[in-house]
């Protein structure tokens, strides 16, 4: 069965901190603690995703809202779950939240290094900005990413069309 998503709890706080440390964080410190987490999924401008297969936590997304942009804080799937869909489905449900929500872009950093994940982002539309040496607690570079979520979403219908809705997501 493929895993499932569904919005984090502070229970999932340990997995999901943990997969950070790990995936995320691995030689930089550990920043993302349990306690860490658990705040920010309090936080009314923040909210997590957990993807999960029975009781444990395969990949999971943290994004805060701004006014008309998003920043996605983390995002990290485990390495048996890779390659199955589930950072992509992560993804796509926190564009169609963004969008819900008023929000017009998407922005994240990633490792330099991490060619891996740049190629992800950029499959799923995001463009690839300015490099910031030592943004990763001075040892590495990061680079900064944007989706823009207005130019993606359907033109509006003309004001003399019957109404109907604006923009539905894709199913």
């Amino acid at each position: 069965m493929a895993p499932s998503i569904r919005l984090a709890r502070a229970a999932d706080a340990l997995q999901m901190a943990q997969l950070s440390r790990d995936l995320i964080e691995a030689g930089l410190g550990w920043r993302w603690t349990p306690l860490r987490m658990r705040h920010k999924l309090r936080d009314r401008a923040s909210n997590g995703l957990v993807a999960v297969d029975g009781p444990r936590v395969v990949g999971f997304a943290l994004m805060q809202y701004l006014d008309e942009r998003a920043h996605l804080l983390l995002l990290a799937v485990a390495v048996p779950a890779r390659r199955s869909g589930v950072g992509r489905a992560l993804i796509e449900w926190l564009e169609k939240t963004a969008l819900i929500a008023g929000i017009g872009s998407i922005e994240l950093e990633v490792r330099a290094r991490n060619l891996g994940a740049r190629a992800f982002y950029r499959a799923l539309g995001f463009a690839e900005g300015v490099t910031v040496p030592g943004y990763y607690a001075g040892i590495e570079a990061g680079v900064r990413m944007q989706l823009d979520l207005w130019s993606r979403a359907p033109r509006p219908l003309a004001s003399d069309e019957p109404d109907q809705p604006l923009w539905l997501p894709p199913p």
